[in-house]
């Protein structure tokens, strides 16, 4: 009996490093996880491939999935939607393949909702200093910007309730292994593997 798959879900405040962490953990050679591809109703971009780099959409397309219940989280960003389907985070869990998910707050709480089964990392600033610290290293923000970035972080930090587990992003190397180590232990909860042994007992030894 082939085990499905997890649904991983990273999440944290802006600035505190999900994409690179996401891009460390892709980067090893061993890993495994399937990247949920998103979809949006921009125009693709020169070089991108529909079903690789995103599912490219028309709006009433997207508005027809959104009304069906087909997406796992959505939002309109700069007059385009984002989103992520349904269909293809549940055919490749089915699969037996791990997805990989990493969001901001409030989609991961959308995400929460709908698929309540997953598994949800919060991934946290060593210190409020440090997150406003890498959000002035990045050198794309006013001071206004910044002030408002890190009232929503802490808005954001006090949502970590909702999540399973709570990595803090130290050191991205020490942050991946981390959340490596948590997803092997979830493999082996015995609530994910009993089913599994239940039928080997059912044949003959």
């Amino acid at each position: 009996m082939k085990e499905r798959g997890l649904l991983i879900v990273l999440s944290g405040p802006s600035g505190v490093g999900k994409g690179t962490v996401r891009k460390a953990i892709f980067s090893q050679p061993d890993t495994k996880f399937q990247y949920s591809i998103s979809m949006t109703t921009r125009k693709p971009r020169e070089g991108e491939v529909d079903g690789v780099d995103y599912f490219f959409k028309s709006k009433e397309e997207f508005e027809e999935l959104i009304k069906n219940d087909k997406l796992l989280e959505w939002a309109e960003y700069v007059g385009n939607y984002y989103g992520t389907p349904i269909d293809y985070v549940e055919s490749t869990l089915q699969d037996g393949r791990d997805v990989f998910l990493e969001i901001e707050v409030q989609g991961a709480l959308q995400v929460r909702k709908a698929f309540p089964e997953g598994l949800f990392i919060f991934l946290a600033p060593p210190s409020l200093k440090e997150l406003k610290n890498r959000i002035v290293t990045r050198g794309t923000e006013t001071d206004d910007l910044i002030l408002n970035r890190m009232k929503v972080a802490k808005e954001e930090i006090e949502m970590m309730d909702a999540y399973d587990y709570v990595v803090e992003n130290d050191q991205v190397e020490l942050a991946c292994d981390r959340i490596n180590a948590i997803v092997t232990a979830e493999h082996c909860r015995r609530d994910r593997v009993s089913r599994r042994y239940k039928k080997m007992l059912e044949g003959d030894f």
